[in-house]
């Protein structure tokens, strides 16, 4: 099995190279498909048998170092290509590459017709090669090789149709061209980038090493707890994953992001490239431990990114946009519960979310292809009747993010809420749990507008439902968002609480050092229980009843509160005030002092003068060259009395 790492990882890789030597040549969406579909799918297998060989083996002999070859050796600084298959690297490899195989299929369909068809399998595998990489990486600079490379990947997925334009639905309206967003991205995500990179070059020069196995069990050895060393090691780590994760204030690349086609957002923007941040908390979890103050900014910051985003997605109407905010909000719920120390927990919710989300995604996909790219949810409407399977695979996935028992995302987004109160963070409990409702009041109107009432689309369109290749992910992801909270399911609500247990061994050192979390009694699970469930079906019934059956009643809403409605369809201007301080500027520096002033004037004055003074002297020597011999045989004499009178005077 000590191989199956460099098969799983080079699979992908193997479709990239494939894909993108022969794709054009051969010109086959068939080939490009089956190919970029079938390696992800094989990688898939790879990790299952690798995880049943997992299950099959001790505990303590579960962690595997696969090393492959010396990557770097400079000074005291090795580093080894090496990969790292324990408990939480393989349930990242499974989501990775399960919901990338489905995704994969679903494109196949989506795409058909593309000109760039084999050109954007060869990036999606390019990005789960990259993506494999970040997670089973064994040191921090083959993590971060494949951090960048996801960076990258994404800026090619988001800008695929780079010469489309699309609706900020803000700031700049209408004028920004995929190409845009793409770079957006790239930028935003860059000061992250540098957070991580910084942080990195701290781990060596405090640990001596950027080996995990090095790192962590030594961490409480050598750096105090608390110490300002660790704080700013932790809290550089997260600044990266803020950027990556999307959270305030590094979120405003990920609703531009949804110009890129769909499957895009399903897969990168929803199951695993946006989660990155999360697992790199989680499996340094020990380090963080370490710095509860770190700790506490990342829960902070993870609530008030979850119940922004979720303000924000109350009144969007284009459908990508809202599940795009959505997105934002989740990872928040993430952030929330490692910043209380719940880090199973944490995971739980990014496993279901990746399943309920990813599906969302792929519906949204199939409705934007059965009214030919219309995203508006105002000009949609009872797309039920033409296309069942997608708006029932599409509830389930609603009720899921809503937080509606006994679907996954009610047991993941409950048991952090839960944490969150027994770690005494009573605020961020109130802030996570108005937010589970304003989470499902969003979803049911988009739903509702998308799929109930009277069809509000053209004339000449006619919604059916798409092929088996779009449908078949759908009903394997639906089934997974209904019943894959199983595995975190706690032993009171008469669960076993299997992740909890698999994940045990890699978070029970930072469990020890949060031991301060104190058991809640059972009745007071209960009721929080209750209230959960309570303020989920209150969003969710407010939503139907508004956009089902009082349609006027919700105009006059927007209309008595016209103001707060401005602002968050505005999304709270954060855009105008990123452009007003910092872009704008930039622009202006670059054009004035940098452009105009170094550019123009100091470097190329320095070349162009260089070039003028050449002309000059030139122009004066060419003079010499007149042409007539008689000119150069007087020279040539003049030439031979001056060296001979030389010679003469020097003896």
């Amino acid at each position: 099995m000590s191989s199956f790492p460099a098969l799983v990882v080079s699979l992908p890789l193997i479709g990239f190279f494939i894909n993108g030597i022969f794709g054009k040549k051969i010109a086959s969406e068939r080939f490009s498909g089956i190919l970029g579909s079938g390696v992800v799918g094989a990688a898939f297998v790879a990790s299952a048998l690798m995880f049943l060989a997992m299950v099959h083996s001790p505990v303590e002999g579960r962690t595997q170092i696969v090393s492959l070859f010396e990557w770097l050796s400079a000074g005291s600084l090795s580093v080894a290509a090496a990969y790292r298959i324990d408990q939480l690297s393989i349930l990242m490899c499974l989501i990775i590459t399960g919901v990338g195989f489905l995704i994969h299929v679903y494109s196949i369909g989506y795409m058909r017709g593309d000109p760039g068809f084999w050109r954007f399998f060869c990036y999606l595998n390019l990005f789960i090669f990259m993506m494999l990489n970040l997670v089973l990486a064994d040191n921090f600079l083959l993590m971060f090789l494949g951090w960048e490379g996801v960076g990258l990947c994404s800026y090619l997925l988001i800008g695929f149709w780079h010469d489309r334009q699309f609706d900020t639905g803000g700031y700049p309206p209408g004028t920004s061209t995929t190409s845009d967003a793409a770079r957006k991205a790239f930028i935003v995500n860059r000061v992250g980038d540098f957070g991580f990179l910084v942080a990195m070059l701290l781990i060596f020069s405090t640990f001596g090493s950027l080996t995990f196995g090095e790192v962590l069990p030594r961490a409480a050895a050598i750096v105090e707890p608390g110490s300002s060393t660790i704080f700013w090691i932790t809290l550089l780590l997260f600044l990266g994953a803020v950027g990556k994760s999307a959270q305030i204030p590094l979120y405003i690349w990920l609703p531009d992001a949804m110009a890129g086609p769909t499957p895009v957002s399903a897969l990168i923007h929803a199951a695993t490239m946006v989660t990155a941040g999360v697992y790199v908390v989680a499996r340094c979890s020990i380090l963080y431990a370490l710095s509860p103050a770190t700790l506490q900014i990342v829960g902070t910051v993870g609530c008030l990114t979850a119940i922004f985003a979720a303000t924000i997605g109350l009144v969007q109407n284009d459908i990508k946009k809202i599940l795009a905010y959505s997105t934002i909000s989740q990872l928040g719920y993430m952030f929330l519960a490692l910043g209380v120390g719940a880090f199973t927990s944490g995971m739980f919710h990014l496993i279901t979310h990746a399943f309920f989300k990813a599906l969302l995604f792929l519906g949204a996909g199939c409705v934007i292809h059965a009214l030919k790219g219309e995203q508006d949810i105002r000009r949609m409407g009872g797309l039920g009747s033409p296309m069942p399977t997608t708006r029932w695979t599409f509830l389930a996935g609603s009720l899921a993010i809503a937080g509606i028992p006994p679907l996954s995302g009610f047991f993941s987004k409950d048991d952090i809420l839960l944490r969150t109160y027994a770690g005494g963070a009573t605020l961020l409990w109130i802030i996570g749990w108005i937010t589970a409702g304003l989470t499902a009041f969003y979803i049911f109107r988009l739903f509702c507008l998308a799929f109930t009432g009277e069809g509000r689309w053209p004339h000449d369109v006619h919604p059916h439902e798409m092929p088996g290749s779009m449908t078949i992910p759908l009903v394997i992801l639906s089934v997974l968002s209904v019943a894959g909270g199983v595995i975190g399911i706690p032993s009171n609500l008469g669960g076993g609480n299997l992740l909890e247990g698999w994940l045990e061994p890699i978070f029970s050192t930072a469990d020890a050092r949060l031991a301060a979390l104190h058991d809640t009694p059972l009745s007071m699970e209960y009721v929080l229980i209750a209230l959960s469930i309570g303020i989920a079906v209150a969003g969710a019934y407010g939503a139907s009843f508004l956009y089902r059956r009082r349609a006027d009643l919700a105009a006059r809403i927007i209309t008595r509160f016209n103001a707060v409605y401005g602002l968050l369809v505005h999304k709270y201007y954060v855009d105008e005030i990123y452009d007003a301080l910092i872009v704008s500027p930039l622009e202006r520096i670059s054009k004035t002092l940098l452009w105009k002033g170094v550019d123009g004037r100091l470097i190329d004055g320095a070349v162009d003068g260089t070039a003028a003074l050449v002309f000059k002297i030139s122009d004066r020597l060419r003079r010499i060259q007149s042409g007539v011999a008689q000119g150069y045989a007087l020279v040539f004499v003049l030439g031979i009395i001056v060296i001979l009178g030389i010679l003469v005077l020097r003896f």
